[in-house]
């Protein structure tokens, strides 16, 4: 949420496959391509996976969530996994924004909704809200 702007709806609803394993590197799917995790965060995302809650019961023992609700099949609810950031001191909203504006400044906003599974008008409107330069920006190949 914090690092890659997502949103709370969208963190809880990856799976374990979306946790890549690239040689010496551990990537998140959250668009196309998948984004490396920083080594504090790759260690935590791995913790997580192998000692996912909500795992003992009857009808989740093959979920694939990662982050698996306590309804058979059914991953955590946002508004759970929001309570349990705001019990951590993070003003979730606020910070997804501040983290989304930050990308945006830095890479062009085609190549950061393809990135993180934004559409791209609303990495363009939050790039011009931003104040953002990348206004002329044409993604696609350019080796030509």
């Amino acid at each position: 949420m914090l690092l890659y702007a997502q949103p709370a709806s969208r963190i809880v609803r990856l799976t374990i496959d979306d946790i890549v394993h690239d040689r010496d590197q551990i990537l998140l799917r959250l668009g196309e391509p998948p984004m490396p995790l920083p080594g504090p965060l790759a260690s935590l995302i791995l913790e997580l996976a192998a000692n996912r809650q909500n795992m003992n019961t009857a009808a989740n023992p093959t979920c694939r969530w990662l982050f698996p609700g306590k309804r058979a099949g059914q991953p955590l609810h946002p508004k759970t996994l929001l309570a349990l950031i705001h019990d951590l001191g993070v003003p979730a909203g606020a910070t997804r924004t501040a983290a989304l504006r930050q990308l945006v400044i830095q890479a062009p906003a085609p190549v950061v909704a393809d990135a993180l599974g934004y559409h791209n008008k609303h990495v363009t409107k939050v790039l011009a809200d931003a104040g953002g330069t990348w206004k002329t920006y044409v993604p696609g190949d350019h080796s030509r």
